[in-house]
């Protein structure tokens, strides 16, 4: 039972990534008229959880690709392992990009921010990544809590009502395309974890239990959201409007937790990449990881907000086939023995 909080804690973590934390992905996909939407994302969220870590706990998998290869097919998979490793990419110059305009919310210039990270990434390169991934695990917890404390008195302080517009959800498909792009994440984490998975217990405990901490989060985001959306416009990264008011102390603290949050994205997004590209090219890795920071560069001039508002968008349509196939993973299985 205990390793079901621990898992818990790594499916949290792996979902409130550094777009999620910042609220531009909440606010792209969510918005007004919404609540079902976030209702039925939790549902979707838990149901898709519970698939893939039944399936990598009775694979007993080391690695995602067999799970995606018994929910899609190898065909499919193996199209779609294409998939996860642009999305690897896109993730490495989005964050890139995000710690621009991270720094360029404190007055610091873009230009700078995105230096920083990219000599960082550089520089972090030939050590592996799992002393930050150590100090990431002390992180991100830290962050999800001062994120959700920010929220809740944001809430009470501003008299944000709590259910909004509760007759008018014509928003409610968009949590089709935002479960389905935060389904690739998922299946790359949890799809790894298979071997560590003791009983069912523990699956039940950690779908469940994710699913309603990231369905409450997201809605307290959302419609604190809603509460300062006219403001929202003049903010790369949506937190800031919201912490705008606070203490700079709470300011700067969020700040550097939601930066560091983008570095261990873009390092864990690096190391994806430079462990899939080394099969091609035999070169050393450094060499590798300094030639995808260089391709990726170009991409960041696009700005923070216009590459979630583009990119996250299109992948959420790309990835409604791996949901549906994950949703009716059950049913079909279940044909299948029947032989229906």
């Amino acid at each position: 039972m205990i390793n079901g909080f621990r898992w818990i804690g790594l499916i949290v973590a792996t979902m409130i990534g550094a777009g999620y934390a910042s609220g531009r992905e909440i606010w792209e996909f969510f918005g007004h008229e919404s609540g079902l939407a976030i209702l039925l994302f939790t549902i979707m969220f838990i149901i898709s959880c519970y698939v893939v870590l039944r399936i990598s706990y009775e694979m007993k998998s080391e690695h995602y690709l067999p799970v995606l290869q018994e929910i899609m097919g190898k065909k499919f998979a193996n199209i779609y392992d294409w998939g996860i490793l642009l999305y690897l990419f896109t993730m490495l110059f989005v964050m890139i990009s995000g710690s621009g305009a991270t720094f360029e919310t404190l007055n610091v210039p873009y230009f700078f921010g995105s230096l920083l990270i990219i000599i960082l990434l550089i520089v972090v390169i030939p050590y592996g990544m799992n002393g930050i991934l150590s100090i990431n695990r002390f992180l991100l917890p830290l962050l999800i809590v001062g994120l959700a404390i920010v929220l809740i008195i944001f809430i009470i302080q501003q008299e944000v009502p709590f259910v909004y517009q509760f007759k008018e959800q014509s928003n409610w498909a968009s949590a089709l395309p935002f479960t389905s792009l935060n389904v690739v994440p998922l299946i790359a984490v949890i799809g790894a974890i298979g071997q560590e998975v003791k009983s069912k217990t523990e699956i039940y405990i950690a779908c469940i239990g994710s699913g309603l901490i990231l369905g409450l989060i997201s809605y307290l985001y959302n419609i604190s959201l809603i509460h300062v959306s006219d403001q929202l416009f003049f903010y790369e990264i949506p937190l800031f409007a919201i912490l705008n008011g606070y203490p700079n102390e709470l300011y700067y603290i969020m700040s550097v937790l939601l930066w560091f949050a983008i570095y261990t994205t873009a390092i864990t997004s690096l190391f994806g990449l430079i462990a899939r590209v080394k099969e091609f090219f035999k070169v050393n890795k450094s060499t590798i990881g300094i030639g995808l920071i260089l391709l990726a560069i170009p991409f960041t001039l696009v700005g923070f907000s216009n590459l979630i508002g583009y990119l996250y968008p299109l992948y959420g349509l790309i990835n409604l086939y791996v949901l549906a196939m994950i949703l009716l993973f059950p049913i079909i299985k279940r044909a299948n023995r029947s032989k229906i």
